[in-house]
This record gives structure tokens, C-alpha cells and sequence, in this order.
């Protein structure tokens, strides 16, 4: 999966997370509060593997340009 595909997933996943969190919490169903924390966490990951994608292929290609520049 891509960095780009890693960010919107987990962009997704925090969203959903807050609105199970807050349904969760509204209702007193603390599992499903749980689970929306749980899928905040999880997004957040996905949102970290993406820059961490980004900064991986950056650092790629500066070594690439000062290779071809020696």
C-alpha cells in the first residue's frame, strides 16, 4: 500500500474512531467507546506508516541526486 492510500485510511479510521468514541460515551455503552479509541490508535499508525513512506522515498531520492552529482 502506498503513503498516500497509509494517510487516508488512517484519516478515516480517526473519524470513524471519534464518532464511535462519542456514540459510546452518549449511550454509557463503554465497549463501543473502547473500540472508537481503539480505532483512533489504529489510524493514527496508519497515519504514521504513510509519512514514514514519505520521508523513506524522500531520503531515497536525495541519496540518488547526490550520488548522480559526484
Amino acid at each position: 500500500m502506498g503513503a498516500t492510500n497509509d494517510k487516508a485510511e488512517g484519516t478515516v479510521d480517526r473519524a470513524k474512531g471519534k464518532v464511535k468514541e462519542a456514540a459510546g460515551k452518549m449511550s454509557g455503552n463503554r465497549d463501543t467507546e473502547a473500540e472508537g479509541k481503539a480505532d483512533q490508535v489504529k489510524g493514527s499508525g496508519k497515519q504514521a506508516m504513510g509519512h514514514a513512506k514519505d520521508a523513506a522515498r524522500n531520503v531515497k531520492e536525495g541519496v540518488k541526486d547526490a550520488v548522480r552529482k559526484d
